[in-house]
């Protein structure tokens, strides 16, 4: 299998009948586990196991390299392996948990990686074997080729703001974008100066357990006046719903150049002197 056989999402019955197959490792994360596992999934959680770490200013900051691998080769992960991602699949933001692992493992230049469409809902939904406990793989050699053209850092968004042109997309609610709410791990409401909002709400949907389609994202990027080209930069609180509206641009909609700010609203807004809009 090459990497370039490999979709971004694969469906229940793709996975059904690859669970046997070596080589492919599936990953569930979330946070917590309820009502067992895929057979042969191993578990790690998202909120505790380190995939997210603070760095200054930014609550949700991608770890260094040499931890993934840890991280990663600890749970019986090698780089010859696809990696299916099973998130809990409740709403949008729970898929979150697989789209953000999604593109750390590209960002570690591992790019046979999948996110199971629906996650663990759709799976026992579609009459899927369930496991009370989660897989143990024995150790494995993880070696990261770490790439940056995936993600935007805190100077490439401040040269962005000042220069105009580079499109901002801001995957929080209408109510935290209008700087109308704000969450804890933002110093302070409103949004980054020329950011558009896009809520990542409409871009999955539980009750069908999938993501939209490309044309559908195009579609809802359209309406919401979010350019699709100058390589987009998507933000949020902490780098978790970005990674969702990331996954949907980049990956389903194959829009070029998509970047994520893993800083986000946490590390723009620690410093006062940075610029913030709202609509108050």
């Amino acid at each position: 299998m090459t990497d370039s056989s490999i979709s971004p999402l694969v469906d229940i019955s793709w996975l059904k009948s690859r669970l046997d197959s070596p080589g492919i490792a599936v990953l569930d994360v979330r946070t917590p586990p309820s009502g067992g596992f895929v057979p042969g999934a191993v578990h790690s959680d998202y909120a505790t196991a380190g995939w997210r770490t603070v760095v200054g200013g930014g609550a949700g900051m991608l770890p260094e390299p040499a931890v993934l691998e840890g991280l990663i080769g600890g749970l019986g992960i090698g780089n010859g392996d696809h990696v299916v991602l099973v998130a809990a699949g409740a709403n949008a933001s729970d898929m979150g948990n697989a789209t953000r692992v999604y593109w750390t493992f590209k960002m570690l230049g591992h790019d046979a990686v999948s996110v199971l469409d629906g996650g663990f809902a759709a799976w026992t939904a579609a009459g899927g074997a369930v496991n009370p406990l989660p897989a143990d793989r024995k150790p494995a050699t993880f070696t990261a080729r770490p790439r940056n053209d995936l993600r935007a850092t805190l100077d490439d968004v401040e040269a962005a703001v000042k220069a105009g042109g580079t499109p901002l997309h801001d995957a929080r609610s209408a109510e935290q974008f209008a700087g109308k709410a704000k969450s804890p791990q933002a110093r302070a409401a409103g949004t980054i100066p020329g950011a558009v909002n896009l809520d990542i709400a409409p871009l999955f949907s539980a009750a069908e357990h999938r993501f939209a389609s490309a044309e559908t994202v195009k579609a809802m990027a359209d309406q919401a006046g979010l350019p699709l080209q100058d390589q987009p930069i998507t933000f949020c609180n902490t780098g978790h719903l970005a990674s969702v509206s990331w996954f949907a641009l980049s990956e389903i909609a194959g829009v070029p150049g998509v970047r994520l700010y893993d800083g986000s609203m946490s590390e723009w807004s620690a410093d006062p002197d940075r610029p913030l809009q709202s609509e108050g």
